[in-house]
């Protein structure tokens, strides 16, 4: 099939919500004419179709296209997932995970590809933003158990000095092919974006926090974060999307 032909065939499929078949027909251009020949149709389809393609994660089957994804196309639509409105990142996190953990992927590769663009730093937050508190332990004691976490904020500077210490914990340790292991990686390998992540991470709890106290007096803000209930599904500080932008 010309590629062209093929590329609006897809986008069509698409945007009549047919996810499965847009992927059939990308399939079937890779069994016929080869991985190169999809790699050059996925380098021309606009990152919102391919969005729409790898964001539909299913861990029974190995998609091609999940596989053939480069750094700089899953960053671009990476950023412009949040546009779905799915507060749950659900989906979010089954295809980053699916994309930097396959088998010859680095990871470190696409996540400088993702902090490179802009919206790169709020997409990762919106990644970790179920899990932040245990994030947020990690960063300050180098383990994910928020029983050792005392709650004081470490600065910018002390963060990235942190990152630079040597790991409580081997990546070996946290080989979840999600977001434990995801969180080592940033925090050892790609210290800048990471704390970059945390710090956004922190303001939304901050501003989450305040939203949930507005009807209480101000208490003297004593440098901790309560982190107790955020991975519990009681105070996730979640991104908020504003209502000009819509769902894909």
């Amino acid at each position: 099939m010309n590629h062209l032909a093929l590329i609006a065939k897809t986008q069509s499929l698409i945007a009549a919500g047919d996810i499965v078949g847009a992927e059939s027909a990308l399939v079937e251009l890779a069994d016929t004419e080869g991985d190169q020949a999809l790699m050059v149709v996925l380098e021309q389809l606009p990152p919102k179709d391919i969005l729409a393609v790898i964001r539909e994660y299913d861990s029974s089957k190995e998609s091609i296209v999940n596989l053939l994804v480069t750094p700089e196309q899953f960053a671009r639509a990476m950023v412009i997932e949040k546009q779905y409105k799915d507060l749950t990142h659900t989906h979010l996190r089954g295809m980053v995970n699916a994309i930097i953990f396959r088998e010859d992927a680095d990871p470190v590769e696409f996540m400088n590809a993702v902090g490179y663009l802009d919206g790169g730093v709020e997409a990762l937050a919106d990644y970790f933003a179920e899990r932040w508190g245990r994030v947020e332990a990690f960063a300050r004691t180098g383990t994910f158990d928020t029983a050792e976490d005392d709650g004081q904020m470490l600065s910018r500077a002390e963060l990235l000095a942190s990152a630079h210490g040597k790991p409580r914990v081997d990546r070996d340790e946290v080989a979840d092919q999600d977001w434990m292991e995801l969180a080592w990686i940033l925090r050892y390998e790609c210290p800048d974006l990471f704390v970059e992540m945390l710090l956004l991470l922190r303001a939304r709890a901050v501003a989450f926090n305040r939203t949930a106290g507005d009807d209480d007096e101000p208490e003297e803000d004593d440098g901790k974060v309560d982190t107790r209930d955020t991975d519990q599904g009681k105070a996730t500080p979640a991104a908020r999307v504003s209502d000009e932008e819509s769902a894909i």
